[in-house]
């Protein structure tokens, strides 16, 4: 009986820029390995974060939490000092106990990457605390206060991820940082590379310094930044979405970056009168499109509230027909 690689090596060797024995594919939650002391509590209700923004759970983003519209933490950019302090828990912290927990209940066949920071992005950070109208007009008016805040909370993620790489030896790092509409990017390519650029490659800097691979998420149209996280040192990115000119990015960053995209939870297939048949068709054709001569990994489902039948059964139609399909292009 003929064996495979794991999905774990076969995306490895993808992110190495080598041909993979089968389509991969990237396990965004199951990869990412987030200590429970500072695990932000996706998808929970209503809650509090570390910082103190208000959160309830949104079906539109996957069930995931948003900031409680219309209540921020921050009205002035000026004030932030004031407002945003350090976790105090972080000083009492035991990472060798943590890590032991952790690691004694996990698969060791799932990748451990570093899930990123403890403010989930900063961009996503900024605009939590003050909303999307402040925090843009923040960036223009007070460019260096946002800077400041953003060198502030990359110091407290810098000695987490320090922390991780002792007490975890993570596989490698997950950043993410949703900066971008599916139309165009929420800040301009000099915002970004003034505010926002630096930090994420401060943050990742550590787990590269190390060798290890890095995964970039990011949705929407983010095709102006992609060079940038290549040149830091991302090999793969998720969700590329098809507002992007992703054959284009993937050519020019051939060996260096892994695309993730497939099936996008907001399009064609989670529309109700879609067939089973159009949605097997939609998964061959994203494959046959993107998965010749590599650099190419399937991620895609529909996203909905947990228990929905209809989602369930469509999504395991897509994964289906990804089995199906997935030994058909490296020989």
């Amino acid at each position: 009986m003929a064996t495979h690689l794991s999905e774990k090596e076969n995306y490895l060797r993808t992110l190495r820029g080598e041909t993979p024995e089968y389509v991969p594919t990237y396990r965004m939650g199951e990869w990412t390995c987030w200590p429970e002391a500072v695990r932000p509590p996706f998808g929970s209700g209503e809650f509090k974060d570390f910082f103190g923004v208000e959160h309830v759970t949104e079906v539109t983003a996957g069930n995931g939490s948003i900031p409680k519209p219309g209540v921020f933490l921050l009205d002035d950019i000026r004030r932030w000092r004031d407002v945003i302090k350090r976790p105090a828990f972080l000083d009492d912290l035991d990472w060798e106990k943590m890590a032991k927990k952790e690691l004694d209940n996990r698969d060791p066949e799932l990748l451990k990457l570093w899930g990123g920071n403890i403010s989930l992005g900063y961009f996503q950070a900024l605009v939590s605390f003050m909303g999307f109208a402040n925090g843009l007009i923040a960036c223009v008016e007070e460019p260096d206060e946002v800077k400041e805040l953003m060198h502030f909370l990359l110091e407290i993620n810098l000695e987490i991820g320090r922390k991780y790489i002792q007490y975890f030896k993570p596989d490698g790092f997950a950043g993410a940082d949703d900066i971008a509409h599916e139309r165009a990017p929420f800040v301009s390519l000099d915002v970004f590379l003034d505010i926002f650029e630096p930090v994420w490659r401060a943050e990742v800097a550590p787990f590269k310094e190390l060798g290890l691979p890095a995964q970039h998420h990011n949705c929407g149209k983010f095709e102006l930044f992609v060079p940038y996280i290549v040149d830091m040192g991302f090999d793969s990115w998720d969700p590329a979405q098809s507002s992007n000119d992703l054959l284009g990015i993937k050519e020019r960053f051939k060996g260096r970056l892994t695309i993730c995209t497939g099936v996008e939870s907001n399009g064609f297939c989670s529309y109700p009168e879609t067939t089973e048949e159009e949605i097997r068709a939609e998964v061959r054709r994203v494959m046959d499109l993107y998965a010749p001569g590599g650099g190419y990994c399937f991620m895609g489902g529909i996203l909905g509230r947990p228990g929905d039948e209809e989602i369930a059964k469509r999504n395991g139609w897509i994964r289906d027909e990804y089995e199906k399909n997935k030994f058909k292009y490296y020989s």
